[in-house]
């Protein structure tokens, strides 16, 4: 990519989005496309592809997404598993009919089977059952992997993908109903200490998870839409995709406890075992990553205390 090249950024005012945006203006890039959903609906593919015979990106980053937590995923499992393959199937087949020299296409850890071997390595792809309570996002996201696989191996496309970990930072989405489990249990800390109450958190505290902070998450974007292309990720993978995280985790109960300090609240944690615990683990291999010259830079506890700076300052955004 060169500074002045025309890049249409797909998502621009969510967490990924957002953050990718003050990355490429930060580097110097100056022309950058950006529509919100009321301008542009990625769902209608006559709107898709009339935007991009009208604005002709160059590059395209597809960071536009409907997303949430397990309570989100299992309610909404119709919305989830055809808004995402909508605006996938419409945006990945606009970037090939148009011309556009290179798509970065933004998944998930998700898409793993539910038991899959940890950490988890690219090629564990579609080897066993996902897990239930978010089957429908994954689908999607495996669809939009194999749709820029396809488009590479039938057109000559340049189309890459990126599977980030669990994500958090600034614009994060708080809704205690639809938010994941890291902006979730800031929220719920952040209000127990105003009010001394005491903090309820699904499941048994066992899970373990991995978190990226959203900032490093765009400084591996940059890197692989500056030095990696489609042949490069063909040695990576057959399906054109690398894993971005941490390649470290710890349990959900580390990290309600991480966070409760950072918030200043010490009162009683109470965990309701009734409810879902989701995937007992989910940790990158991010070996494949590294090999293609980028690791992670923030710390976990730096992170939080960078996001609890934020939502003190903006507080809960939706």
């Amino acid at each position: 990519m060169n500074r002045d090249s025309r890049i249409y950024l797909a998502g621009h005012r969510g967490l990924v989005g957002s953050a990718v945006l003050r990355r490429l203006e930060a580097a110097g890039y100056t022309d950058i496309v950006t529509r919100t959903h009321s301008e542009l609906d990625l769902t209608r593919q006559a709107e898709v592809e009339a935007f991009f015979e009208a604005e002709k990106p160059e590059v395209v980053i597809l960071a536009a997404a409907r997303v949430g937590g397990i309570l989100a995923n299992d309610t909404y499992k119709a919305e989830f598993i055809y808004q995402n393959a909508m605006i996938a199937a419409n945006v990945i087949h606009a970037a090939w009919s148009s011309g556009v020299k290179k798509l970065l296409n933004l998944g998930s850890s998700c898409i793993y089977p539910k038991h899959a071997n940890q950490p988890m390595n690219e090629d564990a792809l579609l080897t066993g059952p996902l897990e239930p309570t978010n089957e429908p996002y994954a689908i999607a996201k495996i669809a939009a992997i194999k749709l820029c696989r396809y488009c590479n191996e039938q057109y000559g496309t340049n189309f890459v993908s990126a599977m980030p970990t669990n994500l958090y930072g600034p614009k994060d989405n708080f809704n205690l109903e639809t938010s994941h489990v890291l902006p979730a249990l800031l929220r719920k800390f952040a209000e127990a200490a105003r009010s001394h109450a005491p903090v309820t958190v699904w499941g048994d505290g066992s899970p373990m998870r991995e978190f990226l902070y959203v900032d490093d998450l765009a400084d591996a974007l940059l890197h692989l839409l500056e030095h990696v292309d489609a042949d490069r990720m063909r040695e990576v993978s057959p399906d054109y995709f690398v894993n971005v995280g941490t390649g470290t985790d710890v349990t959900i109960k580390e990290l309600a406890e991480t966070i409760a300090d950072v918030v200043g609240w010490n009162g009683e944690i109470t965990w309701d075992s009734s409810k879902p615990n989701g995937t007992p683990r989910k940790l990158m291999d991010v070996s494949k990553m590294t090999e293609l010259g980028w690791t992670a830079s923030t710390s976990l506890r730096e992170g939080i205390e960078k996001t609890w700076a934020w939502y003190r300052e903006n507080g809960p955004e939706r």
